[in-house]
């Protein structure tokens, strides 16, 4: 992995890492669109018990991003907004991500991590959560176990 670090949530990273989002999707074929969430991170995840990470590269912008909320009435939690900016990709920023999330998951003692795939374009996440214990879960779903 290329010289990357990885951060809890900082507001001042918040229009960079909106900026690498939109990049990402674009890549993607998709029309870009922002997703509301994003605008207060700290109220719709921080605030609430919930966790979101930034991957910083050595210029200190944005290479990647992955928060979750937990799923109410359960022991789950919900990966969101799990993005790397298109020309780091292949690095080993995705999994520096989501292993942060899954030991701090682990470390609270929940008992799973369900991911939406996102559809036409995401392909490669199937993949990605396949090496990692995922199983399907319907056809837009996967879930792991902890």
């Amino acid at each position: 992995m290329d010289s990357v670090r990885i951060i809890p949530f900082e507001a001042r990273y918040r229009d960079d890492m909106i900026f690498m989002i939109l990049l990402t999707k674009d890549s993607l074929g998709h029309v870009p669109r922002l997703n509301p969430d994003l605008l207060d991170v700290e109220g719709n995840y921080l605030r609430k018990g919930d966790m979101f990470w930034l991957a910083i590269d050595d210029r200190d912008r944005v290479a990647g991003c992955v928060g979750y909320s937990a799923v109410e009435g359960t022991g789950d939690v919900r990966l969101h907004r799990f993005y790397v900016k298109p020309d780091m990709q292949g690095r080993g920023i995705g999994s520096a991500l989501y292993r942060t999330a899954e030991e701090h998951v682990r470390a609270l003692r929940k008992t799973g991590i369900l991911v939406h795939l996102g559809g036409t374009g995401y392909e490669a996440s199937h993949s990605f959560y396949l090496h990692r214990g995922f199983v399907c879960r319907g056809e837009d779903f996967m879930y792991k176990k902890l």
